[in-house]
């Protein structure tokens, strides 16, 4: 917790200097645009900058309707995309002034040096900001916010397919070069686009995994969501099972019910939903997975979450329960946190945790040797392959979307998964 606090507090001074520094452009701007230079505007400024602030950070640590947080992280967002498509410009300025200005004070120094008797120059005056890039930068601010609808949306259902080996050294041979499949916060609730989402699942079993995870969240609050998507899910197959374990939406705890009798019938049928699609639910317990006589463990919790606003609803003293003769244990855990901060330090038998939960906030950059976003600054864990001595963590950054109807950078992804025995040669890993 130390450490995720201390990653919070960065992350409000980062964002806090980032303001200052646009702030500081918007004040250079003169001409038609004097009520910059008033102290109204600068405390304007600063009240939208802290609430948009305070108001991510309780997003993230505080439980409140779902609605309200749609709201705070779609405003962040806008207002967050206007400064960093401005700052180039502002910083583009500031190199041109300070060479202008580094320029005159050579060209001074040089007359004072070849006219020492002349008078010593005065203080140089200060360069203004131009004109030019502060409105370019302006105008380059607001193009992505009137195309942003259009760019957010064209992420929303580009499905990438991502391969990652995991090696165990005490994996039986029968397992040797399986292939696991993973999807993770389906979130049906706020698909619009049937074909879209069919065409994930498609090639989903395009890829013929021998086995499937899915690991939570399949609703935004209440199970009528999937209602309309049962059927496509349904078509998730594979020949040795799909397994599948609950995510804090899933629960109906951002939804408002008119009695305990209520909530509990909806979360009965996301129960149900799990059965009628054919997936094998796991809820503080265990499977073992034979093959040609031979076994591994798949283990499953419900939501664990570090964080006070997420239910702690998983209990893994009943979910290791009689798997200690099994060579190799699989876990199944939405939230990534629970691998730092009970995983880790209490069950050293777990060989690999599969989570999700993060999106990857659904904004940042993801390439195959380099991945940001700001989740990162809330999350130890957030997308890819983590590994500490020999117990691994993989998070899936979601197939759906929640919080904003958009993805930028952070595509959706369906993970698949080869098992090979041995030690991973590479070292292509995050080392926790």
């Amino acid at each position: 917790m130390k450490g995720q606090t201390l990653h919070v507090i960065f992350l409000i001074l980062a964002l806090l200097l980032i303001d200052l520094y646009v702030l500081s452009g918007l004040r250079g701007l003169s001409g038609k645009w004097k009520f910059l230079q008033k102290v109204s505007f600068k405390r304007w400024y600063w009240m939208v900058s802290v609430l948009l602030i305070a108001g991510l950070i309780f997003v993230v640590f505080v439980k409140m309707g779902l609605v309200v947080r749609l709201a705070v992280v779609m405003a962040f967002f806008v207002v967050f995309l206007f400064k960093i498509s401005y700052l180039p410009f502002l910083f583009t300025d500031d190199v041109r002034r300070w060479i202008i200005s580094y320029k005159k004070r050579l060209k001074s120094q040089h007359a004072a040096i070849q006219q020492p008797l002349a008078a010593i120059p005065g203080a140089i005056p200060p360069i203004p900001r131009s004109e030019f890039l502060m409105k370019a930068g302006l105008l380059a601010g607001a193009i992505p916010l009137a195309a942003l609808k259009l760019e957010m949306k064209s992420g929303l259902y580009d499905y990438h397919i991502r391969h990652q080996t995991l090696y165990f050294p005490d994996l039986p041979k029968a397992f040797d070069g399986i292939r696991l499949g993973q999807i993770s916060d389906i979130h049906s609730g706020s698909f619009f686009d049937k074909k879209a989402v069919l065409g994930g699942v498609e090639m989903l079993m395009r890829e013929k995994a021998d086995f499937i995870f899915f690991t939570g969240d399949l609703v935004n609050a209440v199970t009528e969501e999937v209602k309309d998507y049962q059927d496509i899910f349904s078509k998730v197959k594979a020949p040795l099972g799909v397994y599948s374990c609950l995510g804090n939406h899933d629960y109906g705890d951002y939804s408002w019910w008119p009695d305990e009798k209520a909530k509990r019938k909806n979360f009965e049928e996301i129960i149900a939903v799990h059965k009628r699609m054919g997936w094998d639910l796991l809820m503080n317990e265990n499977r073992r997975l034979k093959v040609d006589g031979e076994e591994i463990g798949i283990l499953g919790i419900e939501n664990w979450g570090e964080l006070s606003r997420f239910p702690k609803y998983g209990r893994m003293d009943l979910a290791v329960k009689n798997t200690d003769d099994l060579p190799v244990k699989l876990l199944l855990s939405h939230d990534p946190s629970h691998w730092r901060a009970q995983v880790l330090p209490e069950y050293p038998q777990i060989d690999a945790m599969f989570s999700g939960h993060t999106h990857g906030m659904q904004m940042g950059v993801r390439t195959a040797n380099f991945q940001w976003s700001p989740i990162q600054y809330i999350y130890n864990e957030w997308a890819g392959h983590y590994q500490q001595g020999k117990q691994q963590l993989y998070v899936n950054v979601g197939y759906g979307f929640l919080g904003f109807s958009g993805r930028v950078g952070i595509l959706p992804e369906i993970t698949i998964f080869e098992l090979k025995t041995g030690t991973n040669p590479s070292k292509k890993f995050k080392t926790a």
